[in-house]
């Protein structure tokens, strides 16, 4: 049965929308890449449009909508009475907070059914959706674990293990995919009603972020950054407040955000930087590792899906990859709540269809472009800018030969990227060979200086330059873990590798990305490398560029030298 399925995250961060027909994922984008907001939170009505846009419907069209139990609309709520009426009336009309929190109602009327308190039919309504249209709340870590394994076709087992900040009441969750059945063992809907708990790996991490001066919930990769050039002198300290049980579950002593963050402020008197994040660091890893251990020794699995924000950490990727013995660990690339409309999607159809026909339609994912298409309008858009000058160049040679003279690139072609990472086609490149490149890049794009660029390598070649297997090739395609950078390359690409000789590529396929791909033959043609750095298309603190203005404002800013497009190469003047 085909239906039109429309995925909505309404979160305080990363809000997001995906459509699917059936199961075929026609469309997936983040609120920001549209409002310009870094982690945008709204209720994601532009995400909503656009993402129905692209595929070539309307909301009239829709015939499923799934969001998950978060943020939403106040003005639906029913039996809103006394002290909570009030209280909502004042975030409302003085604060402008016009959404509210599911959960506390869940509580409240002890019942896991939204249409007991929430009236979804007059919202949808309201949001222009027909009369009729059927409403799904899904669970927030099953959309997180879904994809990894509906986008791994060749599974017949699967460990499938989510850790983030918290969602639906807890902050794991642990699946075991075997002989064509899917057991929940920890996170699924029934604990949705039970005591909360303050366990999270990621809490603490995001703690840690703000105890350094970043901002939570985005620079928490500085953190990982950093620990690379520390030392864990008082992980000892930190591991004692966590503990993992003989089932896997993690345990904390720090019992609330507020114990957590105090906690990690103390931690942090006396030490550098670097060894405060290489003890947050360390303290992730091994109290992670030892619950993946206690689980596959429970429920053995030759693969491991993960998702949910932990797991943008691409050191903990690593680790994992290579310390079970594991034959594929995948991680899906829109790893924070920003995929939750995707997984959202997919569990509705697991509700509907049942396990068996949902296994049957498991596919592969393809690269992640989509976002809108803008490969018709990105040329007419740059000849009409006054400051911006066609170059008479073709795409490939020329921007092949400014690449090698150190000059900054930026990638424009086919629809944008779905995820935290630029997978070429909204991708700068640089020439990977000297360190200084680095640097020029950090200034250029007022980036931290610790921080490491990552590289990118043709399917072809990617092996001979990082150590790529069976069990990281397919995350390597995402740009989701770490991997070595082998010994005869370190000092041939330094500008990628990172201080504990590591890095994180992506290993990119001809049919997936022509012009990304033909770029990076011609540049080893005419220098012997294999690999050019990769980076977002983006200024720091910006979403990556979606809009051909925004690739030429970067352009006209002098953020980068060039724009390379399927047909032209554009730069300033």
């Amino acid at each position: 049965m085909s239906q039109l399925i429309l995925g909505v995250h309404s979160g305080s961060h990363d809000a997001a929308a995906a459509v699917f027909d059936g199961y075929e994922l026609k469309a997936a984008v983040s609120l920001e890449r549209l409002t310009r907001h870094k982690g945008d939170g709204a209720y994601p009505d532009l995400a909503i449009d656009e993402v129905l846009s692209i595929a070539g419907v309307t909301r009239k069209d829709v015939d499923v909508v799934c969001h998950s139990r978060t943020l939403m609309p106040t003005k639906y709520f029913r039996q809103l009475s006394g002290f909570d009426w009030l209280k909502e009336q004042y975030r409302t009309h003085l604060r402008g907070k016009t959404r509210r929190q599911m959960m506390p109602e869940l509580y409240r009327h002890g019942t896991a059914d939204v249409d007991r308190f929430y009236d979804t039919a007059a919202l949808l309504r309201d949001k222009g959706f027909r009369d009729g249209t059927r409403s799904f709340f899904y669970n927030h870590h099953e959309a997180h674990a879904l994809p990894a394994l509906f986008y791994s076709p060749g599974w017949d087992d699967a460990l499938l293990v989510t850790a983030d900040g918290g969602g639906d009441n807890v902050h794991y969750s642990h699946r075991h995919f075997a002989n064509g059945v899917l057991t929940d063992i920890y996170g699924g809907e029934d604990t949705i009603l039970t005591r909360p708990v303050e366990d999270s790996l990621g809490k603490m991490y995001g703690a840690a972020t703000k105890a350094l001066g970043f901002r939570r919930v985005r620079h928490e990769g500085k953190v990982t950054g950093l620990s690379a050039m520390g030392k864990p002198v008082r992980a000892a300290e930190l591991a004692a407040k966590f503990s993992v049980d003989a089932n896997g579950r993690v345990h904390s002593t720090l019992a609330s955000d507020r114990e957590i963050f105090s906690f990690m402020q103390q931690l942090l008197k006396g030490l550098s930087k670097e060894d405060y994040s290489a003890s947050v660091q360390q303290v992730l890893e091994d109290t992670m590792l030892a619950s993946f251990e206690r689980l596959l020794a429970k429920y053995p699995a030759k693969h491991v899906g993960v998702s949910g924000g932990v797991f943008a950490n691409v050191k903990l990727n690593r680790l994992i990859a290579e310390k079970f013995g594991l034959e594929e660990v995948f991680i899906f690339p829109a790893m924070g709540d920003d995929g939750l409309p995707v997984g959202g999607a997919l569990a509705f159809l697991l509700r509907r269809d049942g396990l068996a026909t949902w296994l049957k339609n498991r596919r592969d994912l393809g690269p992640v472009y989509l976002g809108r298409d803008y490969t018709d309008t990105v040329d007419a858009a740059l000849a009409a800018i006054p400051n911006v000058k066609r170059t008479e160049e073709a795409p490939v040679a020329g921007s092949v030969q400014r690449l090698v003279a150190g000059q900054l690139g930026a990638i424009y072609t086919g629809r944008m990227e779905f995820g935290p990472r630029a997978l070429g086609n909204r991708t700068i490149l640089a020439n990977p060979s000297r360190r200084e490149t680095h640097d020029l890049l950090n200034e250029r794009l007022s980036r931290s200086e610790f921080m490491p660029f990552a590289p990118v390598a043709t399917a072809e070649r990617a092996g001979d330059v990082f150590d790529i297997t069976k069990v990281n090739a397919r995350a390597c395609r995402y740009m989701t873990i770490a991997t070595d950078v082998r010994p005869d390359w370190r000092r041939r690409i330094a500008a990628v590798v990172h201080v504990d000789q590591s890095a994180r590529p992506q290993v990119i396929e001809r049919a997936d990305n022509p012009l990304y791909h033909d770029i990076l033959t011609a540049f080893e043609g005419a220098t012997g490398l294999a690999a050019l750095v990769n980076t977002s298309f983006n200024v720091h603190e910006e979403p990556i560029v979606n809009t051909p203005s925004e690739c030429a404002r970067a352009l006209t800013d002098g953020r980068i030298d060039f724009v390379v497009t399927d047909r032209a190469l554009y730069v300033r003047g």
